[in-house]
């Protein structure tokens, strides 16, 4: 297989990030994997062992460097002799911090850092992880019940959290940037709920409320659901955008289909029907009442009852993407922590 430029991908340790090494690896390209630490270094090379093709040379084909979000040094050595940037890091707390600039700052200057480097360096290409949090925190127009990329979260919303704030906010810079440098061809994935496989025993925020429901933490669940996308594909918007220049100068949903998170339960309850896991819906008044005491369920409170439907058309169009149905990235997400002995 002929070898292609280096991409470097940012986060190189995250949840994301290593589903999209793994896929860019096996396609033929170098990675470039940022990370903070060379523990980081070793876990990402483990990952990649036991996952990609055989015919992958980590040796030749995967290298590490340090970088930090918050700060220069080590961005121009990173870019030097780069084809793309894919920029997935970003922090997703499951508790929403008091002071939302905790939050906000490191997402917004990180992708300024970022991408202002990258023009620096001469690399025009960059496909940037944003969210669905950046697109449906607003009420839709009469006649409407999907979003789609055209729409974009309200900041000055009540139920505008501080995580909500910090990917629209840290888009919205990208594209702005993008804008007054045209140099810059910039593409955006905003991915839904991510559940699916973990490539290790390092889990994700998101897959921590399948591990939730597993230790049946709760009694009930709340009348709450998600939009879900499995990881893997996830990661394939990614390299596809990559590989299709057509993708450049747009956003493209990542998501398959909105559940129920009693249905995401009553899924577990059915594969694993020995495990404690809460299939009661819990009044809405009790919600409110334990988020009182418990940050997590906090989170919860402000889409109780909330549907949000998303078309993921453009991904089918032009990344032709065909989704894992969300039901099996539950079940994915499940056996993994099974798997790795990650619920009790």
């Amino acid at each position: 297989m002929s070898r292609k430029k280096p991409v470097l991908v940012t986060g190189g340790s995250g949840f994301i990030a290593k589903h999209i090494i793994r896929q860019l690896l096996d396609e033929g390209f170098e990675v470039r994997a940022s990370v903070r630490s060379s523990t980081r270094e070793t876990e990402v090379r483990q990952a990649m062992a036991a996952h990609v093709k055989e015919t992958v040379d980590l040796g030749a084909q995967l290298s590490f460097v340090h970088l930090d979000l918050s700060i220069d040094d080590g961005w121009s050595d990173a870019l030097a002799g780069v084809s793309a940037l894919m920029h997935t890091a970003s922090p997703f707390p499951m508790i929403q911090p008091d002071d939302e600039d905790e939050i906000i700052k490191p997402a917004v200057e990180g992708t300024m850092r970022a991408l202002v480097a990258a023009e620096a360096a001469g690399v025009s290409r960059v496909i940037l992880t944003s969210s669905i949090v950046a697109i449906v925190n607003k009420r839709l127009a009469a006649g409407r019940n999907r979003y789609n990329e055209s729409d974009w979260s309200e900041l000055n919303s009540p139920y505008a959290t501080p995580y909500v704030k910090s990917k629209t906010m840290a888009e919205k810079a990208a594209w702005s940037f993008a804008k007054d440098h045209p140099d810059i061809k910039l593409t955006t994935i905003n991915p839904a709920l991510v559940l699916g496989p973990a490539l290790d025993d390092k889990i994700s925020t998101s897959v921590q409320i399948v591990q939730r429901l597993m230790n049946g933490k709760d009694p009930m669940v709340p009348n709450i659901g998600f939009p879900v996308v499995d990881v893997r594909d996830v990661a394939t918007m990614h390299v596809r955008a990559l590989q299709r220049p057509e993708s450049a100068g747009a956003r493209f949903i990542s998501a398959e289909r909105f559940i129920w998170m009693q249905d995401i339960a009553r899924i577990l309850k059915s594969e694993y029907p020995d495990r404690r896991i809460p299939t009661r819906l819990a009044p809405d008044f009790l919600v409110k009442l334990l988020s009182l005491f418990d940050k997590a369920i906090k989170s919860a409170v402000p889409i109780l009852g909330v549907e949000q439907h998303l078309d993921n058309a453009a991904a089918c169009e032009v990344l032709g993407m065909e989704f894992i149905e969300a039901r099996q990235a539950v079940k994915s997400a499940a056996a993994g922590l099974i798997r790795d002995n990650l619920v009790s």
